[in-house]
């Protein structure tokens, strides 16, 4: 501030100075000649009068700037005075709110908590009061609000629920009524092994109890302790303990039904008695199929052995007459041989082939469909899978997801149609294929036979020998010279 006060000062005076040295003097008027001359004033003296003017103009001006400028630093100085002392209050105000925030916050979790606590405190006495009831034990009631009755009453539920557990850890025998074996309600002795498991007596009806729903109970028939019964009824112990243990009595424990084979099929739809069918007709067929390739199957090298010293010896027709009496392919495929030995080789060649293809239908019969209703049965299984699946989409579409047993039975469809659709292909593929191996080898066996024969008949005996096995020589060794 003070040097923009100077440069005012210097402008000003610089604008006076100029205007005076560059302003020209104004020519005096003409006075009479009578009048006395006034002396005039120099520049130098007006120069002086002007700085000394301005020196004066600058002094108020510097004098001026330095009482604004202690002005200013007082003010400043106040300033920031007072922005300290709001810094310090904001501090401490913030302060003091997260204070109070914390002391709100553990407020609420107090609340929260003691909220908590009533709300378990409420359930436990529920529960409390539920297992009570079933001990005939009943929680007295209170007023909502009544802090000291409410204690009272947990008072009361510790005390009659510690009692209770000595109860309940004790065996006990009571008079009470259960269900037989055959569900008639019959009134006998119940002993009471805490509560966890009953045995009970009532004449010919005893054995191990189990739930039978809505606090009753009925014998147990998969567990044989008609016996344990007895003797535990009489004071004694029994060497082994048959026992059933249940949670509760309030839902009924019913007995698994084994499910007969009709009954499984059922289960899995009309594409399941379609696959059983199909297996049905399947054995059927490999079992006749077996029974032509066993027929047809007879020995042909002993029929060989048996025919070849006849037809060395020239009886021809003892040998078609000993093949004739044979059952079986290998009896006619070597008696259309035997009838044709004298036809030439080219022909007689002709004779077997053909000889053997009238056999091959009947050795060929049932094959093919055999391996078609082995690759038939598993996609019917999987319709079945197709089909069960839709119609658990159906139910849960109409009933949700809720209830299970509704969707067991589109389950049931498509596992056990697909379980019976592997059952039948998986033996039938392999037996088809064993049959169809079997069936070739009786081919082969016909067609080395007949031309055994052939060979017997114009003075050939070929025999067949294993190749003998190579001498061992041992491998050449390197010896070191000595």
């Amino acid at each position: 501030m003070r040097r923009r006060a100077l440069l005012i000062l210097l402008g000003c005076w610089f604008v006076l100075f100029g205007q005076r040295a560059t302003a020209a003097p104004a020519p005096a008027p003409a006075k009479p000649a009578s009048a006395p001359a006034k002396p005039g004033v120099s520049l130098e003296t007006a120069y002086r009068r002007e700085f000394a003017f301005l020196e004066a103009e600058r002094s108020s001006l510097q004098q001026r700037v330095s009482e604004l400028d202690a002005d200013a630093q007082k003010k400043i100085a106040a300033a920031e005075g007072e922005v300290s002392a709001l810094q310090s209050q904001v501090m401490a105000t913030s302060l003091e709110a997260d204070r109070l925030n914390d002391v709100l916050n553990r407020t609420a979790s107090e609340v929260e908590t003691a909220s908590e606590g009533d709300d378990v405190l409420g359930g436990l006495v529920s529960q409390a009061a539920a297992a009570l009831e079933k001990g005939g034990i009943k929680l007295p009631a209170v007023q909502e609000g009544d802090e000291k009755a409410q204690i009272s009453q947990v008072e009361f539920v510790f005390g009659q629920g510690l009692s209770l557990l000595q109860r309940y850890g004790s065996i006990r025998k009571e008079s009470g009524a259960f269900f037989d074996a055959q569900g008639k309600k019959v009134t006998g002795e119940i002993l009471r092994i805490g509560s966890i498991a009953s045995y009970g007596v009532a004449g010919q009806a005893a054995g191990a109890l189990a739930p039978a729903g809505e606090d009753g109970m009925k014998v147990w028939p998969e567990v044989p302790s008609a016996e344990t019964a007895r003797a535990l009824a009489q004071g004694q112990s029994p060497e082994r303990l048959q026992i059933f243990l249940y949670e509760n009595l309030d839902k009924p424990i019913e007995a698994k039904l084994e499910k007969t084979f009709l009954e499984y099929v059922n289960s899995g739809g009309p594409i399941a008695w379609v696959i059983v069918v199909l297996g049905v007709v399947c054995l059927l067929l490999i079992l006749l199929r077996a029974a032509f390739l066993w027929l047809a199957a007879s020995n042909t090298d002993k029929l060989i052995e048996e025919i070849t010293p006849l037809i060395e010896s020239g009886k021809i027709e003892q040998a078609i007459e000993t093949c004739g009496k044979k059952r079986g392919a290998a009896g006619r495929v070597l008696t259309a041989t035997l009838k044709h030995l004298d036809s030439p080789r080219d022909h007689l060649e002709d004779v077997i082939s053909e000889s053997i293809l009238h056999e091959t239908p009947f050795l060929d019969r049932f094959g093919s469909t055999i391996l078609v209703l082995a690759a038939v049965a598993p996609l019917l299984g999987l319709l079945g899978t197709v089909t069960g699946m839709i119609a658990t989409f159906d139910v849960i579409t109409e009933f949700g997801t809720g209830n299970p047993k509704l969707l067991s039975g589109g389950i049931s469809e498509a596992l056990i149609t697909t379980e019976f659709g592997l059952m039948v292909a998986i033996p039938a593929l392999l037996a088809g294929n064993l049959l169809g191996g079997w069936a070739g080898n009786i081919k082969d066996a016909l067609d080395k036979g007949a031309l055994r024969v052939s060979n017997i008949a114009a003075g050939i005996r070929v025999s067949v020998r294993p190749a003998p096995a190579p001498a061992f020589q041992p491998e050449p060794r390197l010896h070191e010279a000595t």
